[in-house]
Parts: C-alpha cells; structure tokens; sequence
C-alpha cells in the first residue's frame, strides 16, 4: 500500500490554475460587497468560488459519467444556496418589515457558477458571471439608491 500518492504535476498545475481563476474572478464580486458592508464579503466570495471550483474539479476525476457529475454540481448549487440563505435577513423599521441581503444571497450563488463553470473548462462563461455580476452590483447599486426604501420619507 503506498501512503504517499504519485503526483502528475501537469495535471496539478491545471488544477491550482483554474482555483486561481475562480479565486481572481470572485474577489472583484467580494470586494463590492465588503465595500457596501454586506453579510459576506472579501473573504466569503473568493472562498465559495474556490470550493465549488474545487469539488467539481474532484467529482470531475473521480467520476466517470455525466449522470455522477451532474449530481455533484447539483450538490453544490443546493449547498451554496443554503449559505445564501444566511445573507437575508428579515428587518422592521417604524413598523414595517423588509429583506435585505437578497443580492448578497444571490451573488454567493452566482459565485459558485464562476467555480463550477471554471472546473468545467468554461472560463468564457465564467468571466462574463463575474464581470456582470461586478457591473450590476456596482451599477444598479447607484440606480437602487434613487428608489425609496423601506423606512425612507
């Protein structure tokens, strides 16, 4: 029995490259949220990516069908959903209550896609979630502040 497995370097190399990538695709997504003080932020966000990324580059190695595959990416967007699920909280203001963290919960999701769809050797798809995902938290940011908000006169 060998305690110490036989690394193929190549092969690890294109592993650490796309948790790389995923990793520098969400920290811009991080980033926007720690800036508006949000639930999660610069650490939560790279860190969702780089698990997703990670466990789909394993279930891709280990598995050997897309049936197994598809089961552990749907694992993973359940699992990252429930985490999303602790960014929303319920708030009453002067009577009233609102949800807020709905686009944190949403971005943690979506952040799990830029890891998986790096896993997947999809890295268009990948940049194009993070880069609009950025965009719109930056810009519809501004846009949402010129809507009345719950509690507001």
């Amino acid at each position: 029995m060998n305690l110490i497995p036989q690394i193929d370097w190549s092969i690890a190399a294109l592993h650490i490259r796309d948790l790389l990538i995923a990793f520098v695709l969400a920290v811009p997504i991080g980033w926007d949220r720690e800036k508006q003080e949000r639930t999660a932020g610069l650490r939560t966000f790279p860190l969702v990516a780089v698990a997703a990324c990670g466990y789909m580059l394993v279930g891709l190695h280990v598995l050997e069908s897309t049936e197994a595959e598809s089961r552990v990416m749907e694992g993973i967007i359940t699992g990252i959903g429930f985490i999303g699920g602790g960014a929303i909280l319920k708030n009453v203001v002067k009577g009233e209550s609102y949800v807020r963290g709905t686009a944190t919960a949403a971005s943690l999701w979506l952040t799990g896609a830029i890891g998986l769809s790096v896993a997947a050797g999809m890295l268009e798809i990948a940049l194009v979630l993070s880069a609009v995902t950025f965009i719109t938290l930056r810009i519809l940011t501004e846009a949402k502040t010129m809507v009345k908000q719950p509690g507001d006169k």
